[in-house]
């Protein structure tokens, strides 16, 4: 100690101590209170995330039935240039072995007609035996030089759907569902190119373990005469080894990730889904692709399928997949009419059977009858309800195939929007009278007649009504008109209710609201 320094008293070290104490102790308090702010901090943030809309109100208000995109990787194309190279090799193939001739014009039928007769489909299309002959020829060169499969291009199991322009608007609906069901399968959503793109929304799906694919980015699709053509292409040029193919109008009404471990599955590789109609296609067909040793009607009583939906494993029936691509390659310039002579269902549907057929490869194809799914009160379909294929025993509804009445919320919500060329029409349907769902929308009455499901004791439509408050309140779909013109025929047909979250705009997140369904 210095000698100018004066040494503390008793009383100066007591205070000292006491002092002291004091701090640690506050020190420890401030510790405890900071940690457990920062642990309110980091939850409230999660939470956010998912305090978009909800079902049911918990500890946060607004526990959200989308899932936590973390979980779900965003799937990546493994090697660009070898899946280029591929798809090369493949074109050089298909481009040395046309048909012969390489136009077969679709011919012209009735839409509301009965199916031609057994008799009268052997004279539907002009092609003679040399010409059938010819291209059996080519058709034949093209199964013995198709490459055997690519191993390690491909892994892992997905869902792949075909959308842009406005079916993007239809995509947005069925991806929505595809989340609220359930399912924990990544997804790749494919469009012709940049131009079909919205802007913003694929941002948006990368939250969810989605991504926007461009074919565009692997092949020349000026080349492609007609949109029938592209869905192969996605299925070809998709990431996933396994995969469920679906096009952007056909709705997930059920958890469709354990079609993969379904029996049907396991044991044929492929599963497609039945059609309303037999086969209409020419009798040449099945000496064209070999099954044949000449002209037959072997195929007119099978039933034809669709392909709004269609599982595939690439590993298994790679070769039935590039010969499937190979009918679509010259599907609207030969194939389609050969395999349909114009009739309905005129299109790709109806490749992949005959792919399979042609390399004598197994698939499944789902026994059970369509279920039509009618609009409420009505005659009028809105779209085909297809089965599960892991139920033999009963239709079990798993998909919702809107090909008549498509889920878009400015079809049917919007006011005054403009005309477009990309629409189905200049009105949405609340505002055009002729719609078959008008009434419905301008009164609050649902959409579906629940007869369609009433047996397997389902009403998908509420859940439906969800995924499009969401497009229409929470996304680039939507406007605030959309968005009031939805809740209130949610809370008007189906008691919905909205309320504004408290947690939300204590921690400065804007205007939450949560969805609350009485159900």
């Amino acid at each position: 100690m210095s000698e100018y320094e004066v040494p503390p008293s008793p009383f100066h070290r007591r205070l000292f101590r006491k002092t002291r104490r004091q701090f640690r102790s506050s020190k420890r308090h401030w510790l405890i209170i900071s940690t457990l702010v920062i642990l309110v901090l980091v939850i409230l943030h999660f939470t956010k995330r998912f305090a978009i809309y909800s079902t049911s109100t918990g500890l946060f208000e607004c526990d959200s039935n989308r899932l936590n995109v973390d979980s779900i990787p965003v799937p990546s194309v493994k090697n660009p240039a070898r899946l280029a190279d591929t798809w090369n090799t493949l074109r050089t193939i298909f481009d040395a072995h046309p048909p012969k001739p390489s136009n077969l014009p679709r011919l012209k039928h009735k839409s509301d007609g009965e199916p031609p007769a057994k008799e009268e489909l052997k004279h539907l299309l002009n092609i003679t035996e040399s010409d059938a002959h010819a291209t059996r020829i080519e058709h034949t060169a093209v199964m013995r030089h198709i490459p055997p499969y690519p191993e390690a291009l491909f892994s892992g199991r997905g869902i792949a759907m075909l959308a842009g322009g406005r079916y993007s608007e239809f995509a947005a609906t069925a991806l929505g569902m595809l989340r609220e069901v359930g399912s924990k399968l990544p997804v790749e959503v494919w469009m012709k190119d940049k131009t079909e793109e919205k802007q913003g929304w694929c941002s948006e799906l990368e939250k969810e373990g989605m991504v926007c694919r461009r074919l565009s980015d692997h092949m020349n699709v000026t080349a492609l005469s007609h949109p029938y053509q592209w869905k192969v292409f996605v299925m070809l040029f998709s990431s996933f080894e396994e995969l469920l193919f679906l096009d952007a109008d056909s709705i997930p009404i059920k958890d469709p990730d354990p079609i993969f471990d379904s029996e049907a599955y396991r044991d044929k590789g492929a599963i497609l889904w039945p059609d309303y109609w037999k086969h209409t296609g020419s009798p040449w067909l099945p000496y064209v692709i070999g099954l044949s040793d000449g002209a037959s009607d072997m195929l007119q009583e099978e039933r034809t399928v669709e392909s709004g939906q269609i599982v595939w494993d690439k590993h298994r029936h790679w070769k039935s997949l590039c010969l499937a691509t190979y009918y679509n390659y010259y599907g609207s310039r030969y194939y389609y009419t050969l395999i349909s002579q114009g009739w309905a269902g005129w299109g790709d549907k109806d490749t992949f059977p005959m792919a399979l057929k042609a390399y004598r490869e197994p698939y499944y194809q789902v026994p059970h009858d369509i279920i039509t799914a009618f609009v409420y009160g009505t005659t009028h379909g809105v779209g085909m309800v297809q089965s599960n294929p892991a139920n033999d025993t009963s239709a079990e509804p798993l998909f919702l195939h809107s090909n008549i009445v498509k889920w878009s919320v400015e079809e049917f919500l919007c006011l005054g929007c403009p005309p477009s060329t990309n629409k189905a029409s200049s009105t949405s349907a609340l505002e055009n009278t002729g719609s078959p769902i008008h009434s419905h929308l301008k009164e609050g009455k649902r959409i579906f007649a629940t007869e369609s499901f009433k047996e397997a004791g389902m009403d998908p439509e509420p859940l439906l009504w969800k995924c499009m408050e969401y497009s229409a309140c929470r996304s680039v779909w939507g406007s605030s008109q959309l968005c009031k013109q939805t809740r209130d025929y949610m809370t008007k047909t189906f008691r919905y209710q909205f309320k504004p979250s408290r947690t939300a705009s204590m921690i400065g997140y804007g205007d939450r609201v949560c969805v609350v369904d009485p159900r």
